[in-house]
């Protein structure tokens, strides 16, 4: 019997993906649970696994885009290996090895699969074969016992297939290469457009000395570590100052929908991570309840998860304030854009030893600029000014962040 391998429904208002790569091949045997590929969508990839066992056949290429519903593979469960006790599995090859070979099995298996047509051909040259319409029997074999490949067919292909992988085959002479946008980048576009066009987005600075957050970093570290197996990093001191900024002034967390101004009185920061598919922003949920061990798990798990290409899309869904750290790639000053609906974005960047005037006194200290970009529909710059120096104030002295270390 076989059984169809469908896309399924992986988030509201997501309606195709990409089969980004494929873990298992045709002709491949599977195992229920075993993961057959990836599914790469606007948000999220997701791993799609076998729910029955049987051997595999590929109905997508890798890269093609399909529709939610739509059948990618078919798995053969009438191909299933039959299981033998061990004990019955030694008596029967005991007979095997008394019983004599018979004459007919000794001749040519190369020409007895010439005799048998399409019923030795894997599932992918099958499939190239029905659609190219070509003939296997006029198909010289390479494979064992001269068994039809992936590689014979394709090379029966007509003149023009053969013209693209000649051209394939000398990287580096095309003036310009195109390819398709992943559906996440394509997301990702749409979303920085819409900010752009749909908000009064405006940046404010400021600077802050680092030196006070460094030495308690490393006085802390090693008990820290110890403690909670996971080293101190910058980023939860950054989210327990936003949170006090938020506190302070409650406007920035709030979002605009239509005619009405929607104030949220809880705290579901996220933290963009950059991944090779793209910029993604997992939110850390009620970051003011949790200790900086538990925002520093939350954003190592996420990272891992990011990487792997196995958030979730509620992993990405409902913050109500960003913050996006540019310096991990030396960014000395950006102006971040807005994630919406929210009405505000921190920006983070490189720390930088900086002559300073401290006490009439020029001193070189690690400095870090910082950004917010903010909906001035919602917020004026009078409040946005005071968001960042209250975040400046709580990271110059850690001593007005809740420390639980």
């Amino acid at each position: 019997m076989s059984i169809e391998v469908k896309i399924p429904a992986v988030g509201e208002s997501i309606s195709s993906g990409v089969v980004s790569v494929w873990h298992k091949k045709s002709g491949d045997f599977v195992n229920p649970g075993d993961a057959l590929f990836t599914l790469e969508t606007e948000k999220v990839s997701t791993e799609i696994v076998a729910e029955n066992a049987g051997v595999l056949e590929a109905k997508a290429a890798e890269g093609q885009e399909v529709k939610i519903g739509e059948v990618v593979a078919i798995i053969d469960d009438s191909k299933v290996p039959e299981v033998i006790p061990p004990a019955e599995k030694k008596a029967t090859l005991g007979e095997k090895k008394k019983q004599p070979i018979p004459p007919e099995t000794k001749a040519p298996v190369a020409s007895k699969q010439k005799s048998t047509g399409a019923e030795v051909l894997s599932p992918a040259v099958r499939r190239i074969v029905e659609e190219e319409h070509l003939e296997p029997a006029k198909i010289s074999g390479t494979g064992k016992d001269g068994r039809l490949t992936k590689g014979d067919v394709l090379a029966a292909h007509p003149e023009e297939e053969k013209e693209d992988r000649d051209r394939q085959a000398e990287p580096g002479t095309e003036r310009f290469t195109r390819k398709k946008m992943s559906p996440l980048r394509r997301k990702i576009a749409a979303q920085l457009v819409m900010a752009q066009q749909t908000a009064a987005i405006l940046t404010t600075f400021n600077e802050c000395d680092m030196s006070a957050i460094q030495e308690l970093r490393a006085k802390s570290q090693e008990g820290f570590t110890k403690k909670n197996g996971i080293k101190l990093g910058l980023m939860s001191f950054f989210i327990k100052a936003a949170v006090e900024a938020l506190k302070a002034v409650p406007v920035v967390n709030g979002r605009i929908e239509e005619d009405d101004f929607i104030q949220n009185n809880f705290y579901d920061i996220g933290v963009a991570v950059g991944t090779e598919r793209g910029l993604i922003v997992p939110i850390v949920r009620d970051a003011d309840k949790k200790s900086f061990a538990e925002l520093e798990l939350d954003i190592a798990g996420y990272a891992v998860k990011a990487r792997e290409g196995k958030l979730k899309i509620e992993d990405l869904q409902g913050g109500t304030f960003t913050i996006s750290n540019g310096g991990v790639y030396g960014s000395l000053l950006s102006t971040p854009i807005l994630n919406p609906p929210q009405s505000g974005i921190l920006g983070m960047h490189k720390i930088m030893p900086r002559p300073v005037a401290i006490d009439k006194k020029v001193e070189v200290r690690p400095m870090m600029y910082l950004a917010l970009s903010y909906d001035h529909r919602a917020v004026d710059g009078k409040e946005a000014v005071t968001f960042l120096i209250k975040v400046k104030e709580c990271i110059e002295d850690p001593k007005k962040l809740p420390l639980d270390f």
